[in-house]
């Protein structure tokens, strides 16, 4: 059966963020025109100073320009901006394999999810740095932790969503943390999703990597903080107010010890940071409580919007 067939009467979107990307744009996008020749191929240019913009138009791609910078900002632009039924997105650096394009949306129809996610092979033993590498199987696990384990890769760039995803993702992230930002949602409305593994490339020869491993990992940290706060504030406030309870009574032990001894107190200024230390551990989960309510709320919200956008309607 050929891919036009298997897909016909289904609107498809293929689109690529870019930044820098005039030595692969044009054999990307001739890779996805070749795997999916009736969908609209959109590049996205993030103010890129090389000619991206003209290589992917002579390419044949409908190109639009994002001049804020960061991919979370191109992502939050392309939902916005395109109209589909199923969107696959891929980066424009010609790491990700156009012949798994197909399989990523039949699974997607097939298995009536919202976000397919393309587990990048071997990504955690070689991703061309052992920093990457490292952060990836360190990053993969702390996830799992704090926000469940449906995902084995958050990182991964290459994915198919169904319009009802792209519509009610609220794209909050500026930069490269958008796909973690993408798996917490997915996590939190408890959202259909499937993982496939797919073939993992290197760029070429001369294409440069954006990434920097001890800054993008500090990136991530911090957005995992933020949205650990927003999305599960009960353990987030929670953790903070069980070290100062835990901080105040190992001060005040001995305390506690000399006053049932002597019925004295004999050092206040501890006594003191003691009891401001279980203040702020109450305060912190106060803080945690309320929240959470706040929190249950929003989701409940958001999964109310996402229920308004109808479903794809394949039999």
């Amino acid at each position: 059966m050929s891919n036009i067939s298997e897909f016909d009467g289904i609107d498809v979107a293929v689109i690529l963020p870019c930044y820098n990307e005039e030595q692969t744009i044009a054999g990307v996008v001739d890779g996805f025109r070749e795997q999916l020749p009736d969908a609209t191929i959109y590049v996205f240019d993030n103010a890129s100073s090389d000619n991206t913009i003209s290589v992917a138009q002579a390419a044949g791609a409908t190109v639009y320009r994002e001049p804020r910078k960061g991919k979370g900002n191109v992502v939050r632009r392309m939902f916005a901006d395109v109209d589909a039924d199923i969107y696959l997105m891929a980066d424009g650096d010609g790491t990700y394999d156009s012949s798994g394009a197909p399989e990523l949306i039949r699974t997607l129809i097939s298995e009536r999810v919202d976000m397919v996610v393309a587990r990048r092979a071997g990504v955690v033993e070689d991703a061309g740095r052992k920093g990457h590498a490292l952060g990836n199987r360190v990053f993969n696990q702390f996830y799992g932790l704090l926000f469940g384990r449906e995902f084995t890769d958050i990182f991964s760039g290459y994915r198919a969503f169904s319009r009802r995803f792209v519509k009610s993702f609220p794209a909050v992230s500026g930069g490269f943390e958008i796909e973690t930002e993408m798996s917490v949602h997915a996590s939190q409305l408890r959202i259909p999703t499937a993982e496939i593994e797919l073939e993992y490339g290197r760029r070429p020869e001369g294409s440069a990597s954006k990434l920097n491993t001890f800054r993008d990992g500090a990136r991530i940290l911090r957005t995992f903080a933020l949205l650990l706060k927003e999305t599960r504030p009960l353990m987030f406030f929670g953790a903070f107010g069980a070290m100062f309870a835990v901080a105040a009574m190992l001060i005040s032990w001995p305390l506690v010890v000399t006053w049932l001894e002597t019925g004295l107190v004999p050092r206040l200024p501890t006594a003191m940071l003691s009891t401001g230390l279980m203040i702020s551990a109450l305060l912190m989960a106060a803080c945690g409580l309320v929240l959470d309510s706040v929190s249950r709320s929003r989701i409940e919200q958001k999964r109310i919007l996402y229920l308004g956008v109808p479903a794809l309607g394949i039999q």
